[in-house]
């Protein structure tokens, strides 16, 4: 342990707290397992990581996520169904609630970064009852160097009690689970729920908030990696449009694999220390570096062994589809740290369009870039979650709605400032989805045809292909890309019927045109200007 339990209390005095059975100041990994394993928190795999179970919520609860509404937030903040406003007096009779039920306990207290970029980076001090939940902040957030003095006052807090539920009828929650964001007295509060992802999630939207506001800087849901000679490059995606798959590049150095901010002026840096991989029918085959991290220090969550073993089975969907890893990011071989980088010269958007309408690669301009950015589209297919019989569509605004405190418009400008600043960032609309037809017709696209697209467009393959305009979303498609058959890049030229690619391609324009009329009042028209044509709409 590195400091005293006395001295731990004392720092977390202006938190609150006045006692606790004992304080666990930084405590090592190894610590941390040994506690977590006496706790009955978890149980070692055979390759040494721990595996826990986070109790009823295997995943966020974005309708028990609130905002507190004050003199700081009330005209700034994008108040509705994402950020639902708290009453200042509630969150401090539930601050005071939650350091009473934690003041008999033995808890655990971790110091850490978010900001790999040191003039960006915000001072964390986390409070968790449980060792595991611990371990999971030792790996996600930066960790100070070996004998830092970390005894400072954080920029921001985390308090995290699973065990302490909250009364919605007097606490003012929906249930008895809640995660409170306050930027006025820069904290938050996560209790009645296990899931480690709260307190990450939790620091990605408080980043979300605090660099467009303080730093003029952009904070993205992406994965990015770079190349030998530096060229960074960034990945945005939905669940299942192969972000981390496609980032993940033996020959380009990992720079994150979730949240990233782009500065004026000092590039990209990561904001994170560690990922937090989904591992659903994982294999050594399909994803060796995620494979190989998930050794003693990582965590593998909600879990279950192959029988009569301590051998982890990947497919195991028991408990949850949402099944994750929590491993620092040394623990990838090709992951660089510090996990910073300059400007991206190729931003790729990926979307698995289930109808099969969008081309496999095309380039945007200014206002198609801003349009996607804002639209964030991708498609489920049927079996990826129940009652789903056939292609729906799927839009999170900046591929990352649930994680914005301001208005969607307000990423999209400062993507568009970016590109401005910045003239030779190329951005490319990826489909890894359907070509020949939609979900039941065609086939998904290749996976070695999208790994050739985006290696010709990182090598600059691509800069002197002439490109052709798709006639309703308005793209430009390459004619030609090494490695890849000339055929399929013209997406209506793999449908045997193009009549009914080209009513399907009209359906999903108006889809995309449906979707942007919540934004439509705050969109500038450079934003506007790259919506699909419609029968309805033309820009």
């Amino acid at each position: 342990m590195l400091n005293s339990a006395a001295n731990a209390l004392d720092r977390l005095k202006p938190l609150g707290f006045v006692q606790a059975a004992h304080v666990n100041l930084n405590l090592t990994p190894a610590e941390l397992v040994e506690a977590a394993l006496q706790r009955g928190e978890g149980t070692l795999t055979d390759t040494g990581a721990l595996m826990c179970d986070t109790g009823q919520f295997t995943g966020r609860s974005p309708k028990d996520r609130f905002v507190v509404q004050d003199a700081h937030t009330q005209d700034s903040v994008w108040w509705g169904d994402i950020n639902i406003p708290f009453a200042p007096d509630q969150f401090d009779r539930l601050q005071e609630k939650m350091i009473n039920y934690l003041s008999d306990k033995e808890i655990y207290v971790r110091e850490a970064f978010a900001g790999a970029h040191p003039d960006y980076q915000l001072k964390l001090r986390i409070v968790n009852e449980q060792a595991w939940h611990n371990l999971f902040c030792y790996n996600m957030f930066l960790r100070p160097t070996e004998g830092e003095d970390t005894s400072w006052t954080p920029d921001f807090s985390i308090i995290c009690a699973p065990g302490f539920e909250a009364d919605p009828a007097v606490d003012g929650t929906r249930q008895k689970n809640f995660a409170i964001l306050n930027f006025t007295k820069k904290m938050i509060l996560i209790g009645g729920t296990g899931y480690a992802g709260e307190m990450k999630k939790g620091i990605f939207g408080v980043l979300n908030y605090l660099l467009p506001h303080e730093h003029n800087t952009l904070p993205m849901h992406c994965s990015a990696n770079v190349g030998p000679a530096g060229d960074a490059a960034i990945f945005f995606g939905l669940s299942g449009t192969g972000k981390t798959t496609l980032s993940a590049d033996p020959h380009r150095g990992l720079i994150g694999d979730d949240e990233h901010g782009w500065t004026p002026d000092a590039g990209i840096f990561n904001f994170e220390g560690g990922c937090y991989a989904k591992v659903i029918d994982l294999s050594r085959e399909k994803e060796p570096q995620i494979w190989d991290a998930i050794r003693f220090g990582s965590i593998v969550e909600n879990t279950r062994f192959v029988p009569g073993t301590h051998t982890v089975d990947y497919a195991n969907k028991s408990v949850t589809e949402n099944t994750r890893a929590a491993y620092p990011i040394h623990f990838i071989d090709n992951a660089i740290e510090p996990s910073v980088a300059g400007s991206p010269k190729n931003i790729f958007f990926l979307t698995a369009d289930a109808f099969g309408v969008l081309p496999p690669i095309s380039k945007l301009d200014k206002s198609h870039a801003m349009y996607h950015f804002m639209s964030g589209y991708t498609a489920k297919v049927a079996g990826t979650e129940m009652g789903i019989t056939e292609p729906q569509t799927t839009f999170s605004a900046c591929f990352g709605a649930v994680f914005l405190p301001l208005h969607p418009t307000k990423y999209a400008e400062m993507l568009g400032q970016k590109m401005d600043e910045h003239p030779d960032v190329n951005v490319w609309l990826v489909n890894t989805g359907w070509t020949g037809g939609s979900y039941g017709v065609g086939s998904r696209m290749k996976l070695t045809y999208t790994r050739a697209m985006i290696t010709a467009a990182l090598n600059g393959e691509l800069d002197e292909v002439t490109f052709l305009k798709h006639p309703i979303f308005g793209v430009e498609v390459p004619t030609a890309v090494p490695n890849v058959p000339a055929e399929i890049l013209d997406p209506r030229n793999t449908w045997t019927d193009k009549e009914a690619y080209d009513k399907t391609a009209a359906a999903l324009a108006e889809k995309f045109v449906n979707n942007f009329q919540k934004y439509a009042d705050f969109a500038s028209e450079e934003i506007l200007a790259g919506a699909p044509k419609t029968a309805e709409l033309t820009v």
